[in-house]
């Protein structure tokens, strides 16, 4: 077994050997064993095809004492009564019409009829390899050969909840509406992701699945008998009378805090603030800890009003409607108006008590597709109205060490440092020279780049999809890179040409469209370095 670094932030611990389903097996052994090690500063161990990443704090480790635990748990060998059982699930499957509608070019594509598919795609037990992309979204392999298709060329925008499809030689079901690229050819009423179940996800990494055919009647029949949705978000206390009511929401407003690790391995992505350093700065601002519920914005701030006097504090890009990085009292009910970014993308509003929404998974974190977190999991919307939690700090108004500025500082293109990843031949030196410009198609999940292409992405369909972090590279088949964002999927197929460090993750969120970037190489330890840097002035985190 060899260790590969995933950026600044990330050890993969490649396992090579055996048949694709003994490396499946072992890489869960593995997975299982790591977790049980406890290493200090890992907060997640994702299996995936052929590797286990563990993704890591490195202010909370040293990278050399890292890789020396990570290799003493190798070394002592695994035993697959360490893992957890594995199971073996069958999932009632409707196949084609409105459920399926790609079945019958998938079928022309192979010279079979819609019956031989069906029974190619029953036809054996398959594995579970990873899940990522979504919730709960799990890769399975075993498809049989004859019935394998490349995905589509054009992803649709969105793939109804319970799809199932076939990306290439994989095959799976979608846990929720998303957009998706594979071609779908049936669906299910089974629930793949529920957070009232003591394992939100129900399939995980090395258990078994087995889809069976029913017919039409028979999955609305399914359906009927449990119409709830797959319960993810609380709805907030209808008691609670201290908050404040949405006016007019903005642009993609969601409450955020540092986000939920531990849960990659069930394709929860970390999500939290997109730039940390601002969320941060805005809680000490008010006397919160670090972690306290903030709102983001992107843009354009809301119009908010508060049911009582409060302090509140606003940082990240600038608004019109807040005059520094400063906090201040807001008086009942008087309208607080933020306007849209002068300059940066993102910002953050806190208020001395936090907003006290309903922890899911470790975290008040908004996370869309899966509507987790948040208020009902969704971007607020005028007449909202959000709890406020009773303060448990000191507001001073003052930082007593600023943190260091996620904004930019110049009018040129903003240099990114980027550690090279295991596809970076796939753009070679040519990146150091491109510069590109950041695309409007940016969102939470990533910051698309336009500019010279860095690569065709031919043979990409040929790649295993591995667990990816926020930072990753990524080179679509346009060769327009992706830089990934706080929402990013867990799991991801597309080359990895590098990671941007995390030292310069605050500066990517605050990326407008339209704004240039370079790329400057640099290594893993100058990578820890830079962070340190940037958190020397903290003090204590609280």
């Amino acid at each position: 077994m060899n260790l590969i670094d995933v950026g600044d932030r990330g050890i993969a611990v490649l396992v090579e050997a055996g048949s694709s389903e003994e490396r499946t097996t072992l890489g869960r052994c593995l997975a299982a064993a790591l977790r049980e090690a406890g290493i200090a500063g890992v907060s997640d161990v994702v299996p995936s095809s052929g590797r286990v990443t563990l993704a890591y704090d490195p202010l909370l480790t040293d990278h050399a004492s890292l890789r020396r635990a990570i290799g003493a748990v190798v070394a002592a060998g695994l035993a697959e009564g360490g893992a957890e059982p594995s199971m073996r699930h069958e999932i009632p499957v409707s196949y084609g019409g409105d459920l399926g509608p790609d079945l019958g070019e998938v079928c022309a594509a192979h010279g079979i009829d819609h019956d031989r598919f069906v029974e190619l795609h029953t036809s054996g037990d398959y594995a579970v390899e990873a899940i990522g992309f979504l919730p709960g979204f799990a890769y399975l392999a075993g498809l049989p050969p004859a019935i394998a298709t490349p995905r589509r060329a054009t992803p649709r925008r969105v793939v109804p909840a319970g799809s199932v499809g076939i990306g290439g030689s994989q095959t799976g079901a979608y846990p929720f509406a998303s957009p998706g690229g594979w071609n779908l050819i049936g669906g299910t009423a089974a629930h793949l992701f529920d957070v009232k179940r003591p394992r939100p996800a129900l399939l995980a990494a090395g258990d078994r699945v087995r889809f069976v055919a029913v017919d039409r009647a028979e999955y609305e029949g399914l359906r009927e008998q449990d119409r709830a949705e797959p319960s993810t978000t609380p709805e907030a206390n209808p008691e609670v009378n201290r908050g404040m009511k949405v006016l007019m929401p903005g642009l993609f407003t969601t409450i955020q805090d540092l986000g939920r690790p531990g849960h990659r391995a069930s394709g929860v992505p970390l999500s939290g603030a997109a730039d940390v350093v601002s969320l941060r700065q805005a809680n000490r601002l008010v006397g919160n800890p670090d972690a306290a519920a903030c709102l983001e914005f992107t843009l354009l701030g809301p119009d908010v009003a508060f049911s009582e006097d409060v302090v509140v504090a606003v940082t990240g890009g600038a608004f019109p409607g807040w005059a520094g990085e400063r906090a201040m009292v807001v008086r009942s009910g008087e309208p607080l108006s933020l306007g849209h970014a002068v300059t940066g993308c993102r910002g953050y509003l806190a208020v001395a008590g936090g907003f006290a929404v309903a922890s899911v998974l470790g975290s008040r974190s908004t996370f869309v597709p899966a509507r987790l977190g948040g208020l009902r999991g969704l971007p607020l919307t005028a007449g909202d109205f959000v709890p406020v939690g009773e303060p448990v700090g000191r507001a001073t108004g003052r930082l007593e060490a600023p943190l260091t500025a996620s904004r930019r500082t110049s009018v040129g293109p903003v240099v990114l440092r980027m550690i090279p990843g295991e596809q970076y031949s796939w753009c070679g030196e040519r990146i150091w020279s491109a510069q590109h410009t950041v695309s409007s198609r940016s969102d939470r999940m990533g910051v698309r780049m336009d500019g010279p292409p860095l690569g065709s992405g031919e043979g990409a369909g040929s790649l295993p999809s591995v667990a990816v972090l926020p930072g990753t590279v990524q080179l679509p088949p346009d060769g327009q890179p992706i830089i990934l964002l706080a929402d990013a999927q867990t799991v991801g197929g597309y080359p990895v040409i590098g990671h941007v460090i995390a030292a310069d993750l605050p500066l990517v969120a605050q990326l407008r469209p339209g704004d240039r970037v370079r790329w400057r190489e640099t290594t893993v330890d100058e990578a820890h370095a830079a962070l340190r840097d940037v958190v020397a002035g903290w003090g204590d985190a609280r």
